[in-house]
């Protein structure tokens, strides 16, 4: 038996509003949209889906999964995705890696990584 993930979703109160987000800093169309829930297309063959689902109360806190990016000019991938309405939250270094926590219009945290 074999188990992949084939969609990651994000609880949200407002799904149209991260579809706009989401789509703009990965690049890719909604692929269905439901109202309450959004299916973005995977950016490439054999990528992981990500939901977008309308929720009445989102849980409090940090979440307890997210994404970890990476890019070949973190900071540059950095400041597009704060254009688009993302905020930063903290900045690591440790040896090989530094990476920068940012956070989506909603709160949820993500992370954007570069080796170096």
């Amino acid at each position: 038996m074999t188990l992949n993930i084939g969609m990651i979703t994000i609880d949200c109160t407002d799904p149209h509003k991260l579809a706009d987000f989401w789509t703009g800093a990965l690049g890719t169309p909604v692929l269905h949209d439901w109202d309450e829930f959004i299916i973005l297309a995977p950016a490439a063959e054999g990528a992981v889906q990500l939901g977008l689902q309308r929720v009445e109360s989102v849980a409090p806190g940090k979440n307890r999964v997210h994404f970890d990016m990476h890019a070949t000019d973190r900071a540059a991938e950095v400041a597009r995705l704060l254009e688009l309405g993302a905020s930063e939250v903290a900045e690591h270094t440790v040896p090989g890696l530094t990476w920068t926590v940012l956070a989506d219009p909603e709160g949820n945290q993500f992370c954007v990584g570069q080796p170096g």
